[in-house]
């Protein structure tokens, strides 16, 4: 097989296991305190912080589909990307724009459908393990990337306009993730939407549990340090890809 040929069936994106769920909580959270770091703590306010990172998003995209095949820390850093770029993306959305959490959902929610439906029409299929050209892997983070930012919108959404609170969110979410994990081992409802599902779930599960570590204490936050709750929750996730060690997932024959 030529380099091309190789490039374009190699799958670079992991096994979906236990692992890969534990990582992907732990991202998203680390994605809203290093957004809010960035924004607030910094100063440096919504647009410029997504300006920051949609930078670091598109270098990481970029080298990650140039990449010939799975790294986990490559793949791992764009995840991060993702969902930091999300977060300050819905805050400019929903509070300096003024569309509000509700309007940003909404506006969200069209957006990840019509990526899904762009996807599928022009690849036949959105299921991960047919990841296996730069075609499909563009697809692929482009749906990450609103399913982020939508995340981001839902669970400021359910926990301020909603009135649920940080902590009672987190649970309606983890709720949420523990039916979809149900349906996995006793159904036979479709792998890649529950997938799908779960992967946009623990978006705003992570948003939530990210602001009740570093939001004052009057907002129902734990006021911990942005940059500290980062450097902790960086830390753990390199923990967890020793402990749970990634493999790419198998290609779709």
């Amino acid at each position: 097989m030529d380099d091309k040929g190789a490039h374009e069936s190699a799958s670079k994106v992991p096994q979906v296991t236990l692992g890969f769920w534990i990582v992907k909580i732990l991202a998203t959270t680390l994605g809203e305190t290093g957004g809010d770091a960035v924004t607030m703590s910094m100063g440096l306010g919504y647009l410029a912080g997504t300006a920051i990172f949609a930078a670091l998003f598109a270098g990481a995209v970029a080298y990650q589909i140039r990449s010939r095949r799975f790294h986990p820390v490559v793949y791992w850093t764009t995840i991060v990307a993702t969902t930091t770029v999300g977060t300050t993306l819905a805050d400019f959305a929903d509070r300096s724009l003024g569309i509000g959490y509700a309007g940003g959902t909404l506006l969200l929610i069209g957006l990840l459908v019509a990526s899904l439906l762009a996807w599928y029409r022009s690849t036949g299929t959105v299921a991960i393990d047919s990841i296996v050209s730069p075609k499909s892997e563009a697809f692929y983070w482009t749906t990450i990337m609103f399913s982020q930012t939508l995340g981001t919108a839902l669970g400021d959404w359910v926990a301020d306009d909603a009135g649920l609170g940080y902590a009672g969110s987190a649970v309606l979410f983890g709720g949420l993730l523990a039916a979809i994990a149900a349906a996995y081992a006793h159904t036979k409802v479709s792998r890649t939407a529950l997938f799908w599902f779960a992967f946009v779930l623990t978006r705003p599960l992570g948003a939530v549990v990210g602001d009740l570590l570093d939001k004052p204490l009057a907002e129902g936050g734990l006021d911990l340090s942005r940059v500290g709750a980062s450097a902790v929750l960086l830390g753990a996730m390199a923990a967890m890809l020793l402990v749970f060690r990634q493999r790419a997932a198998a290609r779709a024959h």
